[in-house]
């Protein structure tokens, strides 16, 4: 659509608000997987091993990433014949039901290995659904925005996905912090609501996009006869628009994703499980930080109608494989318990909890140390007793100095605590970097009649396969490498290198005006 044939302000800002609401609901319901992982990894996988569980779940989360590409092309193909509306209705509907029914899985105790299996068959569906989405929506709105605020526009989708995540985040957050921790990991407890809430918003977004209607450049195509009857084949049969769907992974897609779920997954993952940062601040640090930075996705989508895409996109893939690497000592070094009692020489002891396991052999003692800062921890000792210590005739001596602590449920003091919320916002700027553009930057690659397959296929992969697999492929090297925990990062600065690499040489900065071709 072109300058003068843009539909009305008024008509536009329907169309963003009906796309970018289903949109958001869509992320929304992928995100609480992800969110509640170490939950979810209790509930449908036996005990005995956490860390093999956890990685069980982010396995399973990182699956449905892996089938978006096949989403992709399933309704990207119908989306370009039948059209975008039906199309991504269709999506939201897949993406509502099995997230809903996510919740309704009974866990690993009551089904044995069908629980894992269930679950991850739904998870399936909600990839191939998300996998659907994207390209519809952005095609949607792309094709409704005049050419100077398409970038601009079309940014507003890029927001739904940080906002879904920031709505999961807060449903969970909500959830969590009216019930004990015994109430919400019960089998039936509190972190099953989230998947429930979603049917509901659902319902909302498929009343809003009912009365959408079709996008005026795809009708006068369809109304022409010159929609394509086999995109998948033009799409990748044709030389020259393979080579863009190529160009368009490995020079932007690619290194965008990475940065994507570094920034917003794994930067939460990381705190969590390798700094042992307790659940409310981890999770608030993202919060606060996803709130103030996602203005910036909309500022860099203007900018991108006024100085091109390609380095508002490579800027932030660079700055990413640049910083990770500081940002993420900060994160440990602030959280190392040494540096705490070289700080802190005299610390509070809160309270000490012994607890007897299986046959009295062993013993965990808990003891709470609260420092002078105001930072919190707890010191876990686990010790095995001999036969003559643990009978009822005498004292025992619980957690010996031979036992190795383990610190956890670690809350730093109100300094660090806005010190993390900067860092990770400074990760979150850098996601809007890449992501802000680059709807604008997919739709302009490709001509109207095989657009939606098109830049579908490249934008999952990129996100699916290269983005999803952060989490899984960080916390697979830290645990196979304790040593060094940072390992995890070599693989995002790794690829965002890479990408900003054959980026900056084979991307064109130029805006295509016309995207009615």
């Amino acid at each position: 659509m072109n300058q003068t044939t843009a539909a009305p302000s008024k008509i536009i800002r329907q169309v963003i608000v009906a796309s970018s609401v289903g949109t958001m609901i869509e992320w929304y319901d992928f995100y609480i997987f992800g969110m509640l992982a170490k939950t979810i990894s209790t509930q449908f996988f036996p005990e005995g091993n956490a860390t093999a569980a956890l990685l069980s779940t982010l396995a399973i989360f990182a699956a449905g990433f892996i089938v978006r590409p096949f989403g992709a092309l399933v309704f990207g193909r119908l989306g370009d014949m039948i059209g975008r509306k039906y199309t991504f209705l269709l999506t939201l509907i897949l993406m509502g039901g099995s997230t809903f029914l996510i919740g309704l899985v009974p866990n690993y105790k009551s089904i044995g290995m069908a629980a894992p299996l269930l679950v991850l068959a739904l998870r399936l569906v909600q990839g191939l659904a998300l996998g659907g989405e994207y390209g519809g929506a952005a095609t949607y709105v792309a094709e409704y925005s005049p050419a100077n605020k398409r970038g601009y526009y079309t940014s507003w989708i890029q927001t739904t996905a940080t906002l879904g995540l920031f709505v999961a985040l807060g449903v969970i957050m909500l959830v969590k912090l009216n019930m004990s921790d015994e109430q919400f990991n019960a089998p039936w407890g509190g972190w099953r609501y989230p998947f429930w809430v979603s049917i509901f918003l659902v319902i909302v977004s498929i009343y809003i996009r009912m009365k959408m209607e079709e996008s005026p450049i795809f009708s006068k195509l369809k109304k022409e006869g010159k929609t394509s009857s086999n995109p998948l084949k033009e799409s990748f049969r044709n030389r020259a628009n393979f080579k863009m769907v190529l160009l368009a992974l490995f020079g932007a897609v690619m290194g965008q994703g990475v940065i994507w779920y570094t920034g917003q997954f794994y930067a939460q993952s990381f705190l969590e499980t390798k700094c042992g940062l307790e659940f409310e601040q981890s999770r608030t640090i993202m919060l606060w930080a996803i709130a103030f930075a996602t203005p910036f996705f909309l500022l860099f989508g203007w900018l991108s109608d006024r100085i091109g895409r390609k380095w508002i996109m490579l800027t932030g893939m660079l700055l990413g494989a640049v910083l990770y690497y500081f940002i993420f000592t900060a994160f440990l070094k602030d959280t190392d318990i040494t540096e705490w009692k070289q700080d802190n020489p005299t610390m509070i002891k809160q309270d000490r909890k012994v607890s007897v396991h299986g046959t009295g052999s062993i013993v965990q003692v808990s003891s709470h140390f609260q420092t002078q800062d105001g930072s919190k921890f707890t010191q876990v000792e686990t010790d095995t007793l001999s036969q003559t210590s643990s009978g009822t005739g005498g004292p025992r001596s619980y957690g010996s100095a031979s036992a190795t602590p383990v610190y956890t449920n670690k809350q730093v003091n109100n300094t660090t605590y806005i010190k993390f919320i900067f860092l990770v916002w400074v990760m979150v700027v850098l996601v809007t970097m890449v992501y802000g553009p680059i709807a604008a930057f997919l739709v302009e690659m490709f001509p109207t009649k095989i657009r939606y397959t098109s830049m579908s296929l490249p934008y999952h992969i990129g996100n699916g396969v290269f983005g999803g697999l952060v989490p899984f492929i960080g916390l697979l090297l830290t645990t196979s490498f304790p040593q060094y925990p940072l390992v995890g990062l070599c693989y995002p600065i790794g690829i965002a290198a890479l990408c900003f690499i054959i980026g900056s040489i084979y991307l064109n900065n130029k805006i295509d005006k016309n995207v009615t071709d």
